[in-house]
């Protein structure tokens, strides 16, 4: 185990400008890098390959980590759990879906720490053969956990007291959300751990790991370093089995 411990955070590919240039490129708001540096992880950036083996990275990858961060983005492919694409979800990043999940596979094999946010929550559902709601207004009948795109909405938690969450962030926090998609059946092995008052599950935990946790809302967002701490923490010791 590293003195530092290393935490992978798996970024984004997208079209982006910067200097001269305006091209493809691998990117991550730097407010999660400077969370996991804050905390004395050590941030690795893991941008989306597909290599032939993929798999076999993912196995490489977490062999050289001590943690995972799952991040934020665009909304899951329906393919991967079974669905129709909603009118509104997002352009299918398919790359990055295939890299992703091969990555916590791994880490979630090896029993490595994960902290997984926003579309990593959903994607960790998913992984464990959960389904998803593809567009959450139709459910609750508003759009308070994304008022507008690029705007987040404050939405308060109630949190259950008996989960490592709790001992993490309290029993009612407010989180900062930007989501239209949130989990609908729940994946194998996952207990809901946090729900909005309109009943939209915002935090789930995976049975008996030592941490993986899945959060809804942005904690990098709003400088809150719990959960990013804990995870740190968590990272510093071998798993025990």
């Amino acid at each position: 185990m590293s003195a530092v411990p290393r935490i992978g955070l798996t970024t984004y590919v997208e079209r982006a400008q910067w200097g001269a240039w305006d091209q493809r490129a691998a990117l991550l708001p730097t407010s999660y890098v400077e969370v996991v540096a804050r905390v004395g992880g050590l941030p690795v950036l893991l941008p989306p390959i597909v290599p032939d083996d993929i798999e076999g990275a993912a196995l490489t990858a977490a062999a050289a980590l001590d943690g995972l961060v799952l991040t934020g983005g665009s909304d899951v492919d329906p393919d991967q759990y079974g669905a129709e694409p909603h009118s509104l979800t997002d352009r299918p990043r398919l790359g990055r879906d295939a890299w992703e999940l091969a990555l916590l596979r791994a880490a979630l094999a090896v029993d490595q720490p994960v902290l997984a946010v926003c579309r990593g929550a959903q994607l960790l559902n998913v992984a464990l053969g959960g389904t998803l709601h593809q567009h959450l207004p139709d459910v609750t009948g508003d759009a308070s956990h994304r008022p507008e795109v690029g705007t987040f909405g404050q939405v308060r938690m109630t949190v259950d007291p008996a989960s490592r969450l709790a001992r993490i962030v309290g029993e009612a926090p407010e989180g900062q959300c930007h989501h239209h998609q949130a989990i609908d059946r729940l994946g194998d092995g996952l207990a809901v751990c946090a729900r909005a008052a309109d009943g939209t599950i915002e935090g789930v935990e995976v049975v008996g790991a030592r941490f993986a946790i899945g959060v809804q809302w942005h904690p990098e967002e709003a400088g809150d370093e719990r959960l990013f701490a804990a995870l740190v923490d968590a990272a510093r010791f071998p798993a025990t089995t």
